[in-house]
């Protein structure tokens, strides 16, 4: 060969490339689809109030969000939950014009962090184009970031799809299937809500960046997917989860013990009350060997045919619908069985330590000064980004193990905080501590509180508390005596509020 002839080929390609040629080197699932364009994307603007916790007849000062919605037909424009949670009122602007319109929400789902809105102009979309979910994506991928610069001008910021597996969504008990993009991502205008494409698709929509580790958790395209799905039941209550605790089965000697000869299979280690698994007769000690077919491994992992290796909740949770079925296939008492599940989501009439108020009125009570509140993962956050340490830890205690409470303990009744009045004086330094029983009966929700405070015990209420100092005693016609001046002293609007009201947006 002649060896001057990789050198000549070299420069016919440089040349090539310099003189315009066609010449373009290809990498893996390179696009010469369309950019994404405005006419997809538009900013949404969100004025935030949640209620203050510790004192919940009032609201904290309002607080504004932005984010970047996305077009995905008939009008509705997809945003995360976070984005416009307890909002008092959300502002659509056009990039291009700054045209302006209020919206509303349509549908908004806290625990997948999705929402839709819809502009209250019904001209004002006018000319946009929705944007189609990408059909397929895998590990290696691009994935683009869309945002605005303070012109209108789009910025892209394009990374890899470096892993795709189920992940915590804010609420932190939920589990849903997430792609992780690795990319520099440049903070701009717009943060809440940003739109990730591939192939002038929507991938997903960025829930949270690590900027140390440069790497975006999206929410993708089989979870918008569900979501979207969902919008057309009016009874829909959230994804549906199976309802059960399990371990690994690595450990041989548990393997010998429980019989176990094939590979893979989870250990159940609880099954809540009222869940899926639980309707379908599932107990403690049996072993999920396989889900609809397919092996599960000794982690709980099985091959997906779009996404590898990933958790089995991914089909109980995402590909299954609400109401639709799952066949388990389970060791019992040395016994292989199939047992079909009819999964529905969790029955939050059950749940002690709620994860999210949003759009709620939270319930309270006061009784002579005295403030009592229910028990939520939003009361302890009152205390910062390390709740978890420094809230009072009995009451951390009963929000990270409320399963394991009794099925019948109802909610955790938390005397929140003491205001100075004539009745309390001596119990000004009580506070966050659980009430047990008022006037000899039990306490489980702030009805039953303020049931019982009707019904004093020879003149006095009688409080019992589970930890010192175990007694409290109120007056019951002092107290009655003094409502008024307690009201108009602390600006209070009432007394009470016995049941959630929702507020905000519907």
């Amino acid at each position: 060969m002649n060896p001057l002839l990789p050198i000549v080929i070299l420069l016919f390609f440089i040349q090539a490339s310099v003189l315009g040629g066609t010449f373009q080197p290809r990498f893996k699932n390179q696009t010469t689809a369309p950019e994404v364009t405005s006419k997809s994307i538009l900013r949404v603007n969100s004025t935030n109030q949640v209620y203050d916790l510790g004192s919940p007849w009032q609201k904290k000062p309002p607080t504004g969000r932005r984010g970047l919605g996305v077009l995905v037909g008939d009008g509705s424009i997809l945003v995360t939950a976070d984005l416009v949670a307890n909002s008092n009122f959300i502002e659509l602007e056009l990039p291009a014009n700054a045209k302006k319109s209020t919206a509303t929400i349509q549908h908004i789902d806290y625990e997948s962090n999705l929402a839709l809105l819809r502009a209250t102009d019904p001209e004002f979309l006018a000319g946009m184009i929705p944007l189609k979910l990408a059909e397929k994506i895998s590990i290696g991928d691009s994935a683009t970031v869309l945002q605005f610069e303070p012109n209108g001008e789009i910025a892209r910021t394009t990374g890899r799809i470096s892993s795709i597996s189920i992940a915590p969504y804010p609420l932190e008990n939920v589990g849903l299937l997430v792609f992780k993009i690795s990319m520099p991502l440049q903070q701009r205008d717009g943060s809440f809500t940003l739109p990730a494409v591939h192939g002038g698709r929507l991938v997903g929509l960025l829930m949270r960046y690590d900027s140390r580790n440069q790497t975006a958790d999206i929410i993708p395209m089989p979870i918008i997917s569900r979501f979207l799905a969902s919008t057309t039941q009016p009874d829909f209550k959230g994804f549906p989860r199976l309802g059960v605790s399990f371990a690994p089965l690595r450990d041989p000697q548990l393997r010998r013990f429980i019989g176990l000869t094939e590979p893979g299979g989870i250990y159940v280690t609880k099954v809540t009350p009222k869940s899926s698994a639980a309707s379908a007769g599932l107990r403690e000690g049996d072993v999920i060997l396989a889900v609809n077919g397919l092996p599960l491994d000794q982690d709980g992992n099985y091959e997906d045919a779009d996404y590898g290796r990933i958790l089995f909740s991914h089909i109980t949770g995402t590909l299954t619908p609400a109401g639709g079925k799952v066949v388990l296939k389970i060791l019992r008492s040395g016994k292989i069985e199939e047992v079909p599940v009819a999964m529905k989501p969790l029955d939050r009439s059950s749940v002690v330590s709620p994860s999210f108020l949003s759009d709620a009125a939270p319930p309270y009570f006061i009784l002579g000064g005295m403030v009592f509140v229910e028990l939520s993962r939003p009361y302890l956050q009152e205390w910062g980004a390390e709740w978890t340490k420094n809230a009072p830890q009995r009451l951390v205690n009963y929000d990270a193990f409320q399963d394991e409470l009794p099925a019948d303990r109802g909610k955790i009744v938390v005397l929140a905080q003491i205001l100075p009045t004539p009745d309390t004086i001596g119990y000004e330094n009580i506070e966050n501590v659980v009430i047990k029983e008022l006037n000899g009966r039990p306490v489980k929700s702030i009805a039953d509180l303020a049931e019982a405070a009707k019904h004093p015990v020879e003149g006095f209420q009688k409080i019992k508390l589970e930890e010192d100092p175990t007694w409290l005693f109120l007056d019951a016609a002092s107290i009655e005596a003094n409502r008024t001046q307690l009201m108009e002293h602390y600006e209070l609007p009432a007394t009470e509020r016995l049941n959630p009201a929702t507020s905000g947006q519907p």
